[in-house]
């Protein structure tokens, strides 16, 4: 018999079990996202009003990508509901684009094995690369003629040119100088059309400028208003015009000494020293010497950096940051190694960097780096201060946690004016604390959703559409877990070896 004609027999319009993995679930992101939710929910999300870092660790399959699109749905609705207070999401789970920058800058040797590239990977390449993703998102939207990436939770309504005053104008093209990563077109060209949205103007950059033209064109002009042509001859017109040009040489060769420092050390972005430098060129020497610039391999400027950030975005009606960390282990240079998933997200368990004021991280890390954190010394623990990081050390399903989620995606899946159940589906001879027992033991939902669809096929493949049975038997469903089951520790054991 078919898998629809039983479904639809029972008041099921689609099958609830047909994906596992939460990005590409329509199930669960159309129906479930609003009101099916892991029992340690209200720890990890918090209070939006004033975003807190949630640490929480799960192992594949258990619902961290699922948590994200939750997280991502509520701040959404949080910002259509408020226009000022706003949160500022910042999605940081592809991680390869910054990781194969990063490998490019290092040397060949260390390139070949991903150890040595990770272990050159510092807690100021993790900032760099959040401030990309926020900078990039944040001129996307300011920009009218561009198609504004990133999440769609981010909403920028205020006008930036009455909203931001004159020195927050100025942090804004700086970061975005630094930062702004989008291949949208060139990178000069977006930096201009922000100076020219933000109508951010200086004269003072100019000043150099115009007195080297000046003293040029006065030091000309007197050789040939006085037919001085033998003055040509001598050293004084040459030094003249060098003296003119002296403040703009000395302000150039600075940008250009500066912007080579901060293509240098931005190791995971792609930088040339001339677009900085032309951005540093734009603006007066007051506004860019002695700001925050990302020059040395350090965290201190990108901590002010961050506050930069913070300030503008605060201007613009957003007044708290949301930074999602996921799928640690999906990156071609990590591939799953839990050491190489350590070395890459250990540098961000600072507490420093983690309780910065206004910004909530959740991090959604794999559960195998539970047994290497029990491992770590004081120093790091010390350093990471994980007791005041609303820590979630296993996010695990009792039996009845999975049995209410698969009753929620049976009932979400149901026809017009249908109330069907999961317990529908079976014989009443598999009982209820059956199941139960029988779903403690998958442990987590994608283990659930793969079992009951092999199930259903397993039972519609025993049957004809001739001769429909409408229940599961016992007999059905105890040889299809035992052999799911055995299937499973299989796998099991594999991962551990």
């Amino acid at each position: 018999m078919r898998i629809q004609q039983f479904l639809e027999h029972h008041g099921i319009a689609m099958n609830p079990f047909a994906e596992e993995d939460a990005q590409t679930d329509p199930v669960f992101k159309n129906r479930c996202r609003e009101n099916t939710f892991h029992p340690a929910w209200d720890k990890v999300f918090g209070d939006p009003s004033d975003p807190a870092t949630s640490i929480v660790f799960g192992e594949k399959g258990a619902g961290k990508t699922a948590l994200r699109l939750q997280i991502m749905g509520r701040v959404a609705d949080y910002n259509a509901q408020h226009r000022i207070g706003r949160l500022w999401v910042i999605e940081y789970d592809d991680f390869n684009p910054f990781l194969d920058r990063f490998a490019d800058r290092l040397s060949a040797r260390k390139q070949r094995d991903p150890a040595k590239v990770l272990a050159d990977w510092k807690l100021w390449d993790h900032m760099d690369s959040i401030l990309s993703l926020a900078v990039t998102n944040l001129v996307d939207k300011l920009l009218p003629s561009t198609h504004a990436t990133g999440p769609s939770a981010n909403r920028i309504d205020a006008d930036p040119r009455t909203s931001l005053d004159r020195p927050q104008k100025r942090d804004l093209l700086l970061l975005a100088a630094f930062y702004d990563g989008s291949l949208a077109e060139s990178h000069a060209a977006r930096w201009s059309q922000l100076r020219r949205r933000l109508r951010f103007h200086s004269w003072r950059a100019w000043a150099d400028k115009a007195i080297g033209v000046i003293v040029t064109a006065v030091a000309v002009g007197l050789i040939v208003y006085l037919k001085k042509w033998d003055w040509l001859t001598t050293v004084w017109p040459y030094l003249a015009v060098a003296l003119g040009w002296a403040p703009w040489l000395a302000r150039f060769s600075k940008a250009h000494f500066d912007a080579r420092r901060v293509a240098k050390n931005l190791r995971v972005l792609r930088r040339d020293t001339p677009s900085i430098r032309r951005a540093f060129m734009k603006l007066s020497g007051r506004d860019v010497w002695g700001q925050p610039i990302p020059n040395k391999q350090r965290t201190d400027d990108r901590y002010e950096l961050l506050a930069k950030l913070q300030g503008v975005l605060r201007s613009l009606g957003n007044d708290g940051i949301v930074v999602l960390v996921d799928r640690a282990d999906e990156p071609h240079l990590i591939n799953g190694s839990v050491e190489l998933m350590r070395d890459f997200v250990w540098s961000m368990l600072d507490n420093k960097f983690l309780k910065q004021p206004g910004i909530g991280f959740k991090l959604l890390l794999p559960s195998e780096l539970m047994d290497h954190l029990h491992r770590e010394t004081r120093d790091f623990h010390q350093r990471a201060r994980l007791d005041k990081q609303n820590m979630v050390p296993s996010l695990d399903w009792s039996g009845e946690a999975l049995f209410d989620l698969a009753n929620a995606r049976v009932a979400a899946c149901a026809k017009n004016g249908e109330v069907p159940k999961l317990r529908s589906l079976l014989d009443p001879t598999v009982t209820d604390q059956r199941l139960i027992d029988a779903f403690r033991s998958l442990r987590v939902p994608r283990h659930l959703f793969k079992f009951i669809y092999r199930l259903i096929v397993a039972h519609c493949n025993a049957h004809t559409d001739s001769q429909p049975v409408w229940t599961i038997s016992r007999e059905t469903f105890e040889a299809a877990f035992a052999v799911y089951s055995r299937e499973q520790a299989a796998v099991d054991r594999g991962l551990s070896v």
